[in-house]
């Protein structure tokens, strides 16, 4: 089959009128970079209502935003030494501790500095796996969540920890910070998720999407501030930080669905447990991490700050 180019194309809201071109592009397609999309622009792949765009050039109601995207040039991954914190290893698989800011696998726009290309400097194995692009990946993390994931290191091993997480035998647990005092000390949401028909970039409960299911019990109230621990029992695009916005308590520095905070540079989400069988004995195993450091210091901004400073 012939690839062609895709072409993504938006209609400007009264919401949206007044922001630039640039800003615009970044906050709907949130898979490419800002360098990306300064080429995109540059090389006349962005129009608006069929003509060249310019960086700086203002939104307006009813504009038509095309974005052709070019054939991507085959990606090479390549080893790089990129620092990885391994928590467990054996010869079937890793557990790594998943720094914030790190994507998992090379996509459109981040070809290089990934997760996939630290892992194939440690394991050089890797690259002989089928899938050029994610060797050895069976789950990922969004880039600013940060803690525990699981990476196979052969084809057998990567099928077995699929199917776990298919059939929803692996234990998920994080720990989230949302804004509010949260009452009910423990509960489930269930709502569908599906994509938010106002803003491509976001999800949403909306009626036709897929079944999700958040199960929550509160670890500790700090102010206006309540630390949980949440166990989502399906593996939706950003499920839990959707479903907690939907119930009213969004979480602590989520800049797309949750409140900006001057103290906490991104999402208050960490994979802190994760609990599966392993594929070689198919023992049951559990392993866990801290708290990253950027989010422990948020808690204790938090605990030491007087109650007006919190929501800073």
């Amino acid at each position: 089959m012939v690839q062609r180019p895709e072409t993504k194309t938006f209609r400007i809201a009264a919401s949206e009128s007044g922001t630039r071109i640039d800003k615009y592009v970044a906050e709907t397609c949130a898979q490419f970079s800002r360098s990306y999309i300064q080429k995109l622009i540059e090389q006349s792949y962005i129009l608006i209502n069929g003509h060249r765009a310019k960086a700086n050039q203002r939104l307006h109601i009813g504009d038509e935003i095309s974005i052709n995207l070019p054939l991507p040039s085959p990606i090479s991954l390549a080893a790089e030494p990129i620092p990885l914190t391994i928590v467990y290893e054996d010869v079937d698989l890793l557990v790594i501790d998943k720094p914030a800011g790190l994507i998992v696998h090379p996509a459109l726009g981040h070809p290089n500095h990934t997760l996939v290309n630290a892992l194939l400097s440690h394991c050089p194995s890797l690259a002989k796996m089928g899938d050029s692009i994610r060797p050895g990946i069976v789950h990922r993390l969004d880039k600013d969540t940060s803690g525990l994931m699981i990476v196979a290191k052969n084809s057998s091993a990567q099928q077995y920890l699929i199917n776990q997480f298919k059939s929803h035998k692996v234990l998920k647990s994080y720990l989230v910070l949302v804004s509010g005092k949260l009452a009910l000390e423990q509960g489930v949401i269930e709502a569908p998720i599906g994509r938010d028909p106002a803003n491509r970039k976001r999800m949403a409960v909306v009626a036709e999407g897929r079944e999700a299911s958040t199960h929550y019990v509160v670890r500790e109230y700090l102010g206006n501030y309540t630390l949980l621990e949440v166990n989502p029992r399906t593996g939706r695009t950003h499920q839990i930080r959707v479903h907690l916005s939907a119930i009213g308590y969004p979480v602590a520095g989520d800049p797309l669905y949750g409140v900006k905070l001057a103290f906490l540079k991104r999402q208050f989400v960490h994979a802190h447990r994760l609990g599966f069988c392993l594929p070689s004995s198919g023992e049951y195993r559990e392993f866990t991490c801290e708290l990253a450091a950027d989010l422990q210091q948020a808690l204790r901004f938090i605990s030491e700050s007087p109650p007006e400073s919190r929501r800073l």
